[in-house]
């Protein structure tokens, strides 16, 4: 027979958290996300509820929400189970057993409400200098890559289309309709890894090209700290390299840019160089030849420090990015 659970029982497990160096009890720690409130509340216009209806999510609650998926690289249909199956997640965002949790519809439609009226860049830009007075200084040079943020894949005919293209919304559709349609995302296409063979050669074996609908999130992080620091929302279509300029980060005082090789361009390395930086970006393999040893060595360097970029987490030094 199981042990009857006791009264202290989460108490134990938050302190065991706690010892284990939780990152988002640091961060929650150095930011005090009620400094946000006033902000968030003039940027979204909530109904008076006069006609009733489920009351709505605190907003700081929300933007918690939003700060973890940036965080651990979580599109919005990913971020409700671990924010159900993680008591880090829960303890971060004052949630207990029993409370409601915002699902994927809901933190969908709160970023949205924040981009359409300008005030996600701003929130951002507050967060970075709160950060920044709290000593979290970017120093140990810059890592840039960008996720595709899947969205609800529309059901449009020829015209929808061709209208939302063109920068429009299709008047003829219901409401209903146009309140889940994500009119700013394009199709791409995500493709499988190349796996070598024995002869030397690279070929795709097994790879597997699947078209996603949504947006981009290009992000900039700090070497050092892992922390986020620059960002930029396009859709999915939008090729990561020409949003490196958006990226960079004026007040890093190390010149080391690290990246994948879709980044590696000369216009890229002009602009680097013409700001006093140093491209350290991955480099491709050759067309129709093997990769040169030493190149493939130079990829694995760079690969294990700009993986961090990839799903920014809690780095080694406990500090969450």
């Amino acid at each position: 027979m199981a042990d009857q659970r006791g009264f202290f029982d989460l108490d134990d497990r938050y302190r065991a958290l706690s010892a284990a160096g939780d990152p988002l009890e640091r961060l929650a720690a150095a930011i005090d996300f009620e400094v946000f409130r006033a902000d968030l509340e003039t940027a979204l216009v909530r109904s008076d509820r006069a006609k009733g209806g489920r009351p709505p999510y605190e907003a700081v609650l929300m933007f918690m929400v939003l700060g973890l998926q940036v965080l651990y690289g979580l599109s919005d249909d990913q971020a409700e189970f671990p924010i159900l199956d993680r008591r880090s997640f829960g303890r971060f965002l004052g949630l207990d057993d029993g409370d409601r949790i915002p699902d994927a519809k809901t933190i969908w439609l709160f970023r949205e409400r924040l981009t359409r009226v300008g005030a996600m860049q701003r929130l951002f830009e507050r967060f970075d200098r709160l950060l920044h007075d709290r000593g979290y200084l970017a120093m140990g040079g810059q890592i840039v890559g960008a996720t595709v943020i899947d969205a609800r894949r529309p059901r449009l005919n020829s015209a929808e289309k061709k209208t939302i293209k063109g920068g429009g919304t299709p008047a003829h559709s219901s409401k209903a309709k146009r309140a889940q349609m994500d009119t700013d995302g394009r199709w791409t296409l995500k493709r499988g890894r190349k796996k070598p063979v024995p002869d030397g050669s690279v070929r795709t074996v097994g790879e597997i090209v699947v078209p996603s609908f949504g947006d981009k999130n290009h992000i900039g992080v700090d070497r050092r700290l892992g922390l986020i620091r620059t960002f930029a929302v396009t859709h999915a279509a939008v090729h990561d390299g020409g949003q490196l300029g958006r990226l960079l980060d004026p007040n890093n005082l190390a010149s080391g840019v690290r990246a994948e090789t879709a980044y590696r361009s000369k216009a890229n390395v002009d602009l680097l160089e013409h700001r006093g930086l140093v491209p350290q970006f991955k480099r491709a393999k050759p067309r129709g030849r093997p990769m040169p040893v030493h190149i493939a060595r130079g990829n694995a360097t760079r690969g294990r420090i700009r993986a961090r970029v990839e799903h920014v987490s809690p780095n080694r030094n406990g500090v969450s990015s």
